[in-house]
């Protein structure tokens, strides 16, 4: 039998990526739009669209290249938004995400507050992808970010960590592995389930008050396994697996934060609940 999963998938990251080329160039050119492109410290928040937006990147990506759809997204639709580098280790270029996770949330908070600063805003919103939907947390609940911070959306956010498919559990079996993994890239170390850094994280419940919470997982995830452990708990939580939206939708971790206009439709529900509206398969074209 075909395995239609990985015959069907790239063909759905293809048929995404034609609709983001064909959505009507009004769309990406409306009146509202702060600018032609994003990380405009001129840009001033709109009372449509009060607070800033902050884009958080994943392992290995950075403030470009995690972006280059959702941030355009976002901008034609008023929003001003900005995005970070964070985690970088000496000498490994553009791939990011790799430091201690603890630091990349100070870098978080050092970045919140100029944007804060430039734009006039009380608070931003924050978006991530993989561990940027997770590493935000940490900023939120032993950073004073909760102060500062009104929503955190996690797309495929690695919250309780992963096993990637059970690969890490053979680590104590290679004697030194899990050290040098700790060494080399501690920003990875630290994801591993069950790892020190989300013990901690995790203590004590997933949120702190005052923040509302969006998790955007979908079920053909390779990455952050099982899928299921991306949903938080807590009293200002929505969780949202993309296939419950449109089944015909095989994003996998990857595709879901760097093309799928379908989660980035859930996004923009999340950023502005007032004026949600349905997120379907026709979300697509939106």
């Amino acid at each position: 039998m075909l395995p239609w999963n990985r015959v069907l998938r790239p063909l759905a990251a293809l048929l995404l990526a034609a609709a983001v080329a064909v959505v009507p160039a009004a769309t990406a050119q409306a009146a509202s739009a702060p600018s032609s492109g994003w990380n405009n410290y001129s840009c001033k928040p709109s009372a449509a669209h009060p607070r800033p937006v902050v884009l958080v990147h994943g392992t290995f990506g950075n403030s470009i290249d995690n972006w280059l759809a959702l941030a355009p997204y976002l901008t034609s639709r008023g929003y001003c938004v900005f995005s970070l580098d964070y985690g970088q280790l000496p000498g490994v270029p553009l791939f990011n995400g790799l430091g201690p996770i603890d630091k990349s949330a100070e870098q978080l908070q050092v970045f919140v507050d100029k944007v804060l600063s430039a734009t006039g805003a009380a608070k931003a919103d924050l978006v991530g992808h993989s561990q940027g939907g997770m590493m935000p947390r940490y900023y939120l609940k032993f950073l004073g970010g909760a102060a500062k911070v009104n929503a955190l959306v996690g797309i495929a956010p690695d919250n309780h960590g992963t096993t990637l498919n059970g690969l890490t559990h053979l680590l104590p079996y290679f004697p030194g592995a899990e050290d040098l993994l700790s060494s080399a890239t501690p920003g990875l170390a630290d994801q591993v389930s069950g790892s020190a850094f989300l013990t901690k994280l995790n203590a004590g419940g997933d949120t702190v008050p005052g923040v509302h919470y969006t998790v955007i997982a979908t079920k053909y995830d390779e990455v952050v396994t099982p899928y299921g452990s991306q949903f938080l708990s807590g009293p200002d939580v929505h969780n949202v697996l993309l296939q419950n939206l449109c089944a015909l939708d095989l994003s996998e971790h990857v595709a879901i934060g760097i093309l799928d206009r379908i989660a980035y439709h859930e996004v923009a529900n999340a950023l502005d609940p007032a004026h949600a509206t349905a997120t379907t398969c026709a979300s697509v074209f939106s």
